[in-house]
């Protein structure tokens, strides 16, 4: 069983890397960013709520992040496995975290941070074409990430479960970085 977490600013590389490690574990990706967007796409309540905090740059409040990873975290396909991918953002997220998995038998093993530069991130936005990836946008993400999200680092790395990985190379550099990260 492997239980993960990829931490890092948007951009960072994490869609693009867990892609990867689940595809060679064969566990699931759960991407709260891309439920959200799924539930903006099809006008949802959860995706009417999301929708116009998402385009200003803002978190989605953590009441509504949570329940969507509790449920999807009862799948059947997350019994031997899971890579959370943009969750949790913020230290309540994280307790919750816990504490639902606590229910369920399981804990987080690994939580990577890819660390990549500004610059790159801006660069890597660019290319990307979605519609919340304006320059003005990008940098508010990062603004947030750092007030709200970067407070989890310290709060991992003294549960012993921070694994720093540089996320500026190549994609097999950077996957290979990850894997020796984890010790697989």
């Amino acid at each position: 069983m492997m239980h993960l977490v990829f931490f890092g600013p948007p951009g960072a590389g994490k869609g693009t890397q867990a892609q990867k490690i689940v595809s060679d574990f064969g566990i699931p990706q759960i991407s709260t960013g891309e439920i959200l967007r799924a539930a903006i796409a099809s006008g949802s309540p959860l995706g009417k709520l999301a929708g116009p905090l998402m385009a200003a740059g803002k978190l989605v409040p953590d009441e509504l992040v949570i329940g969507i990873v509790q449920e999807r975290l009862k799948e059947a396909d997350c019994a031997n496995g899971f890579l959370l991918d943009g969750f949790p953002r913020t230290i309540p997220q994280a307790d919750a975290l816990d504490a639902a998995l606590q229910k369920l038998g399981k804990k987080i093993e690994h939580v990577v941070s890819l660390e990549v530069p500004d610059s790159v991130i801006h660069e890597r936005m660019k290319g990307r074409g979605r519609a919340d990836d304006s320059p003005e946008t990008v940098q508010k993400r990062l603004d947030v990430f750092r007030q709200q999200t970067a407070p989890l680092k310290a709060h991992y790395e003294k549960l012993g479960l921070l694994r720093t990985v540089n996320g500026v190379g190549t994609l097999e550099e950077i996957a290979a970085g990850i894997r020796k990260s984890i010790g697989r």
